[in-house]
């Protein structure tokens, strides 16, 4: 399961998502988003998931690297699921089990709410941390809150904490699955016994984690102080960003589609409300 996390990977390439401003993919990100939770009803979900099909397509990044990358959710999808299924009682009885009746509302509603946490865990994925470097996507974030600056608002300090935890998580994974093999080499188990069992059996695991997750944040801290730095004040960026024609045509599409989902979930009767 831990092999399965991918959040912070960068995968390099040169794909037309690659090549987009990293600010117009946040800003379309945060839209994707906020759409996911205007939706209603089957045209729209529909809408969205070929719009995140084609989006990966478009990425060249491999479609089971995706759905491997959601199995850590899965547990939360399955919970998620039955509430929905058992707590929603609008439309028709299909049966009853015992005093709880499970209606045709609960199902579909069920249905769409699996379906939009998939999209929204795979859609944030694929359109900044899988196409977006740590640097470029901090840079980015930088300067869409650059506004902020004027209320003495820590902008770079932000944008800087993020990337240091993206930049980490990978590396953080693969340093509890060292940790995990060194204790099963001692004879621990991980995946046998109940769930108090399993989960006092992580104590030997996150204790180290957390030791050398203090000493890597010390290292770095003592790195950037003999670097002689002080936040973002009178720092210049490699690369300054410039909207392109490319940039211009991504955010036109993405804002007519978008757009055209807002409008049939509010306008079409054929679906439900959740």
């Amino acid at each position: 399961m831990i092999k399965d996390v991918s959040l912070g990977q960068y995968f390099p390439g040169n794909s037309v998502i690659h090549r987009l401003d990293p600010r117009i993919k946040i800003i379309l990100t945060m839209t994707f988003i906020v759409v996911l939770f205007i939706c209603r009803g089957f045209i729209p979900y529909a809408i969205m998931t070929v719009f995140l099909f084609s989006v990966i397509f478009a990425t060249k990044i491999n479609i089971r690297l995706i759905f491997k990358s959601l199995k850590p959710i899965l547990i939360l999808l399955i919970f998620t699921a039955v509430l929905n299924i058992f707590y929603t009682k609008s439309g028709t009885v299909l049966f009853s089990i015992g005093t709880i009746d499970i209606t045709t509302g609960g199902v579909l509603t069920a249905v769409f709410m699996t379906v939009r946490i998939v999209l929204l865990v795979a859609g944030t994925f694929v359109m900044l941390t899988y196409t977006t470097s740590p640097i470029m996507l901090t840079d980015g974030l930088e300067s869409l809150l650059s506004p902020l600056k004027k209320i003495k608002f820590p902008v770079h300090e932000l944008s800087m904490m993020m990337s240091i935890a993206l930049r980490f998580i990978p590396t953080l994974i693969e340093e509890t699955e060292k940790i995990m093999s060194a204790q099963k080499s001692r004879g621990a188990s991980f995946e046998t016994g109940s769930l108090i069992q399993r989960a006092k059996a992580l104590v030997p695991v996150l204790v180290p984690l957390f030791i050398n997750a203090f000493r890597r944040a010390e290292d770095l801290a003592l790195a950037m102080e003999c670097r002689c730095y002080r936040g973002g004040e009178n720092r210049v960026r490699m690369r300054v960003f410039k909207l392109s024609s490319l940039d211009i045509s991504a955010l036109c599409i993405s804002i007519i589609i978008f757009t055209s989902v807002i409008i049939i979930s509010y306008t079409s009767s054929f679906g439900v409300v959740i």
